[in-house]
């Protein structure tokens, strides 16, 4: 069985070296923000294979407490964009709660 369940695409990732990343595109089925204190993708990880898949990642959980996105670890923003910050590859749309 496949679930479909709204959740916020990933509209843009600029990390080309992730397994999932096919055209500044991520195709993972859904990516999980949040490692710690900082907005990781937990989903990223480095290969030289890239996936085959067509389909648009979503968000499925974010760990960021913090984050004005967040409402019961699921990220409320239309879409989020992950990219390189200093050594970390991050959601670029995390942004901490007034």
């Amino acid at each position: 069985m496949i679930i479909a369940t709204d959740m916020p695409e990933v509209a843009k990732c600029v990390i080309s070296h992730c397994a999932y990343n096919a055209d500044e595109s991520c195709h993972a089925r859904a990516i999980t923000i949040g490692d710690g204190p900082d907005p990781d993708c937990d989903t990223y990880f480095d290969s030289s294979k890239h996936t085959e898949s067509d389909r648009t990642a979503g968000v499925g959980a974010c760990k960021m407490e913090d984050c004005a996105h967040n409402d019961d670890f699921e990220c409320t923003a239309d879409a989020i964009q992950v990219g390189q910050n200093g050594n970390a590859v991050n959601c670029l749309t995390y942004s901490t709660a007034h």
